[in-house]
């Protein structure tokens, strides 16, 4: 195929392996975890960040990572306190980020020519940039999964039970936070705003049917996933549709195919 020359098709192709192994990862800790919810509310939250990037002049993956992260955050820490319910404490940080995103973009002195890509997502925008980012959160993940398997896999299925073990528990869900964050804004390029928390929920949820166990289903999502973007990126290129929606598609289908075995 001719188009496998073309640098964009071969970012694209680079980017949907790395988002696989992050996403892969992550993504089996919110599923085990059941943080469906709150990766929901993290998502939409980080587009406070990208149009703070935008105004600032500054890379929105990189602002969004950051105001994401600290929306991550604030959830925990609100929910935590006690007086204010973990749905509540979501819908604070959720519609915050939203404003702030919006009231940055309309700010902004010209044309954004980039937010639609940041909503829907176009995998064949991803850039050198975008692949770096991926790149080096592929590397840190593995290596906290590689060293603290044990760790967050006790706390991802039962917390308090990790705690009585003495385990930091509440370290551990911080920074499981802060990669689910920074997982979900990586994957901005290639998906968007409206369709990210699927990339981190669909493949796991289409692994979770073959298996229980934690590593194999990380491992397997992190193929289900790859294959996933493969074919959507595919149908993408010969329907001429985004890629971001086929991707998601296709994986609903995938997980759907697999639920009548």
């Amino acid at each position: 195929m001719d188009i496998l020359h073309y640098t964009f098709f071969q970012n694209a192709l680079l980017g949907s392996i790395l988002a696989s192994i992050v996403c892969g990862i992550i993504g089996t800790y919110i599923v085990t975890r059941r943080l469906v919810f709150i990766s929901g509310g993290i998502t939409h939250a980080s587009f406070g960040g990208i149009g703070l990037g935008v105004l600032l002049g500054i890379n929105p993956i990189l602002s969004a990572m950051v105001f994401a992260t600290l929306s991550a955050f604030g959830v925990e820490w609100m929910s935590r306190r006690g007086n204010v319910r973990e749905d509540s404490a979501i819908a604070v940080f959720w519609t915050f980020g939203m404003s702030i995103g919006i009231i940055c973009c309309f700010l902004t002195p010209g044309f954004m020519p980039d937010l639609p890509s940041f909503l829907f997502g176009s995998i064949l925008t991803i850039g050198y940039a975008d692949l770096w980012i991926l790149a080096i959160l592929a590397i840190v993940v593995i290596a906290i999964f590689t060293f603290m398997y044990r760790e967050i896999q006790s706390v991802a299925f039962d917390s308090t039970f990790a705690m009585s073990q003495g385990l930091h528990v509440k370290f551990i869900e911080y920074m499981m936070m802060a990669l689910i964050a920074m997982a979900i804004v990586s994957t901005l390029r290639m998906v968007g705003i409206v369709l990210a928390i699927s990339l981190l929920t669909i493949p796991q949820m289409t692994a979770n049917v073959f298996t229980y166990n934690f590593k194999k289903m990380a491992l397997l999502s992190i193929g289900i996933g790859w294959i996933d973007c493969i074919l959507g990126l595919g149908i993408s290129y010969w329907l001429n549709v985004p890629s971001g929606a086929s991707i998601i598609f296709i994986s609903i289908i995938i997980y759907a195919i697999a639920k009548l075995k």
